[in-house]
């Protein structure tokens, strides 16, 4: 393996031929195979290579990565497709990793680590970097898996090469199966050509599996079998490819409480689970918001300002610090790193304060919200009062006058919805919360009939969050359940099982 540094800008060619700017001397590499554009931006084209070139991407909207054709994945032939550092090009079978100067270095100042259990944490993590075990991050959602997952590979002995992130939610399970085994020509229609997995893609380094709770069966007897044989089967191969890697896998569920109830495999389970290491959630790590707030807060006026003395250090003010610090943060880091881009934003190059954080009420049922309030219970009757008779063509069957009112505006709602779908949605969402739950019509007379049991109560207000959740995010899901701190699956369930109306899309 040998290093090249680039020049600041123009072209290079990639190729076998002695001459190319950048020599790659294997048989499966055309004399001139692709250029590189230094730009900004840096780019790749393919110069008709009879093998082909693809490029092993992270992908923008979730932490996966998948392999792109250059040319093949843009509408005219030879098109150039963007890079960045930590891409891995395919030239044939041969491979180039682009890698920034100093690059390792700069990410290992992002990781803030100021809490005792973190700092367990961390520590034990050093230890079992250098060991070939497989691990196995929990935390919730947003707690800093990746971040923890990054930091055993930079200081395990595989560090030198590529680091595969995947989710195992963002790809569907028709797909997962090509992504990750790749497939041979001619194994399905559209396949002109063989194509390696992604899991091939990171020989000799870490796969970072994201969200393994979610899955899907068929797919865990597979990865099973991968991590006993070290070998991958391509869709439509015959003969098993070895591979060189370690899994490090994350979930924000309770595997064995899946294992239980046969939702994932036990022997899956004890293949992955070779160390565990639970990373608490942010409200746990109260010293570790300030430093991780100022952290995003320059990160942030650095994007914003480039260039500018400001962007250097962005002050935020004692009065927002302690805010933060009251928070209980149901998004984790996630969230913090959300609430400060925002912040920096609206303070607009002045001291972060208290009115520039709109922290969500979510987490905090006493916490003024920036949503509608909801309407005041009305007064109820005495015990042995008997109800007024229902005027004409009012509905009599509503429980009270606050599930009538209800009944009325989601009528309303649903009558407008060839208007505007999205507005429909947030107003079925919204006067479906303002209803009375139905655990609260079987009250005994004389009591009020809302939750008296404390699993009432705590439903009532976990569907009082995810209403006010899709209300704040404008009905879209992904950043609901981001919000929330839970995956978008259990999201959808929970939408399901309290009856609300799943957001359509405009």
């Amino acid at each position: 393996m040998s290093t090249r540094q680039l020049p600041g800008s123009g072209s290079v060619v990639l190729g076998r031929d002695e001459d190319a700017g950048i020599c790659v001397p294997d048989s499966s590499v055309s004399r001139r195979h692709a250029v590189l554009h230094l730009g900004p931006p840096l780019r790749i084209e393919d110069l008709g290579s009879s093998n082909g070139t693809r490029v092993r991407a992270r992908h923008c909207s979730a932490a996966t990565e998948r392999l792109i054709d250059v040319g093949k994945s843009t509408p005219a032939r030879g098109a150039a497709v963007e890079l960045s550092p930590g891409d891995v090009i395919y030239l044939g079978a041969a491979r180039v990793v682009l890698r920034q100067k100093g690059g390792e270095r700069d990410a290992g100042k992002d990781v803030i680590v100021k809490d005792d259990a973190m700092r367990a944490v961390y520590e034990l993590a050093q230890r079992v970097a250098n060991g070939p075990i497989n691990i196995l991050l929990l935390g919730e959602t947003g707690a800093g898996k990746e971040v923890l997952a990054e930091s055993i590979h930079r200081a395990s002995p595989r560090a030198s090469r590529p680091l595969l992130r995947l989710s195992c939610v963002a790809l569907s399970e028709s797909l997962l199966e090509s992504e990750l085994f790749g497939h041979e020509r001619g194994a399905f229609t559209g396949a002109v050509r063989a194509k390696p997995g992604l899991l091939e893609t990171a020989e000799g380094g870490t796969v970072f599996l994201d969200e393994i709770g979610e899955l899907p069966p068929s797919i865990q007897a597979k990865l099973l079998r991968v991590i006993e044989e070290r070998k991958v089967m391509r869709v439509g191969g015959l003969t098993p490819i070895k591979i060189d890697v370690r899994f490090v896998s994350a979930t924000h569920r309770d595997l064995e409480a899946e294992v239980s109830r046969g939702a994932f495999r036990q022997d899956l389970y004890f293949r992955l689970n070779g160390v565990t290491l639970s990373i608490p959630p942010l409200r746990e790590r109260p010293g570790e918001v300030a430093a991780l707030a100022q952290l995003f807060a320059e990160r942030t006026a650095n994007e914003l300002f480039p260039g500018e003395a400001s962007a250097a250090s962005v002050p935020i003010s004692p009065a927002a610090l302690a805010e933060l610090q009251r928070h209980s943060w149901p998004g984790n880091i996630r969230e913090l790193r959300n609430v400060i881009e925002r912040a920096v934003i609206l303070a607009n190059g002045a001291p972060i304060g208290p009115e520039h954080l709109l922290l969500s009420s979510l987490a905090d049922p006493t916490r003024p919200s920036h949503a509608m309030p909801l309407p005041a219970r009305p007064p109820q009757a005495p015990p042995n009062a008997r109800a007024p008779a229902p005027a004409s063509g009012s509905a009599s069957a509503s429980a009270s006058a606050s599930a009538s009112a209800s009944a009325s505006a989601s009528a309303s709602a649903s009558a407008s919805a060839s208007a505007s779908a999205s507005a429909s949605a947030s107003a079925s969402a919204s006067t479906i919360a303002r209803s009375v739950p139905d655990d609260a019509k079987s009250a005994p007379d004389g009591v009020d009939p809302g939750p008296t049991r404390l699993r009432d109560a705590m439903e009532a207000h976990e569907r009082e969050r995810i209403v006010q959740a899709l209300e704040q995010c404008m009905g879209n899901q992904t950043r609901a359940a981001a919000l929330l701190g839970i995956s978008r699956r259990t999201l959808v369930e929970r939408i399901r099982v309290y009856g609300l109306p799943r957001p359509r899309k405009a």
